[in-house]
């Protein structure tokens, strides 16, 4: 799924989620440590993972192939 960075504290490492059906979602500090990202920023796309219970696993940047 995706959604778009609404909150997020660098020192912490956790924040939430707008989810692209208007719902917010949590993430754990360890969900940004297992990503390997340095940053999020307010307003950016993301790609979530989350596990059977719903909880964020890892968060990816959403990415586009370039056109030929």
């Amino acid at each position: 799924m995706q959604a778009t960075v609404r909150n997020f504290d660098p020192h912490s490492g956790a924040g939430d989620l707008l989810l692209d059906d208007g719902n917010v979602l949590a993430f754990p500090a360890a969900a940004f440590a297992a990503s390997h990202l340095r940053l999020l920023r307010l307003g950016q796309r993301v790609k979530v993972d989350v596990d059977e219970t719903g909880v964020v696993r890892r968060l990816t940047i959403v990415t586009l192939p370039f056109r030929e």
